[in-house]
């Protein structure tokens, strides 16, 4: 549980969201040939995204103020749950590569896969183009326990958010194409941290808010003006335009989203259980969709997505 804020039912349920809106993203650009298909929640991977990240830093953040770790410890717990499944899934697809698609890849490219370093994400050449986020939230994790400071969160949120920016800046894009992602989701580990060291200090009056909101006529007041807020910058996403413009559109459309989520009555259960799963589905949906089979060649997108 990551506090009362984001309760473990809350996160799961942004978690499924945010995991749908990257199928559906992957599903309406690039497998679909109408670009109508699924819009406005075809563009809304980069808010799904920054929601992972986001929701990273924040529960990390609650978590280490509440008890004491070791580094050593938070490698050992927090690493090996991101490790163990990659590993499982990236040895499959590895095989299914060799023995199904007769791909041969370098053992350096092994090696790098294997450590969590993907530098590409050419969806017609890679090897499974989302990985991506690997190595971004591997690098939050690494560095996490190394600059977090228990009496002064908030200013860790300020020495992860400037490495990471120090680091982005001395890697071309020659290097690491890639590289325009990690830009455009810099912020938003950091301000998850933030958030949260924010919320550990005022959480009797921030809850109390929250509370008073959701049992009041209030809360369909701000539910509407956050869907109308959510829905004009899902349309206006940014996208296509600068990439500082793209990471604040993105970022605002994902506070309303959760709003929306936090103010709201009811669970939703279809979202809980993609959210229980989504690191799984994450790892194994674009390999499905785009490698192993062709239901979107096949069949009427609505039913291959369906399907």
């Amino acid at each position: 549980d990551t506090g009362e804020l984001f309760s473990e039912s809350l996160t799961k349920e942004l978690k499924g969201f945010a995991i749908l809106t990257i199928i559906f993203s992957h599903v309406g650009y690039f497998l679909v040939s109408d670009d109508r298909f699924l819009f406005p929640l075809s563009i809304l991977s980069g808010v799904g995204v920054n929601m992972f990240l986001f929701l990273s830093g924040f529960g990390l953040t609650i978590s280490s103020i509440k008890k004491d770790f070791s580094i050593v410890t938070f490698y050992t717990s927090r690493l090996s749950k991101l490790y163990v499944p990659f590993w499982f899934v990236l040895s499959i697809f590895l095989l299914l590569d060799f023995f199904i698609l007769h791909i041969a890849y370098t053992p350096q490219f092994i090696v790098h896969s294997f450590t969590g370093l993907f530098t590409h994400t050419d969806i017609h050449t890679n090897f499974n183009s989302s990985l991506w986020y690997i190595t971004m939230i591997i690098f939050y994790y690494l560095v996490f326990p190394l600059l977090f400071i228990k009496k002064y969160p908030w200013f860790s949120a300020i020495l992860i958010f400037l490495l990471g920016y120090l680091c982005i800046r001395q890697i071309s894009y020659e290097l690491m194409p890639a590289i325009h992602l990690y830009k455009i989701h810099i912020i938003a580990f950091p301000l998850g941290v933030f958030i949260g060291s924010l919320y550990s200090t005022y959480k009797i009056g921030m809850t109390r808010f929250f509370l008073n909101i959701s049992s009041s006529i209030w809360r369909i007041f701000f539910i509407s003006i956050c869907v109308l807020c959510t829905s004009y910058f899902a349309y206006y996403s940014g996208i296509g335009e600068s990439l500082r413009t793209e990471q604040i559109v993105s970022l605002i459309t994902m506070l309303f989203i959760m709003m929306i989520f936090i103010l709201k009555k009811y669970e939703y259960r279809i979202l809980s259980f993609f959210g229980l799963h989504s690191y799984e589905i994450y790892l194994i949906h674009w390999p499905i969709l785009w490698r192993y089979t062709n239901f979107f060649q096949i069949l009427p997108p609505w039913l291959a997505l369906i399907v």
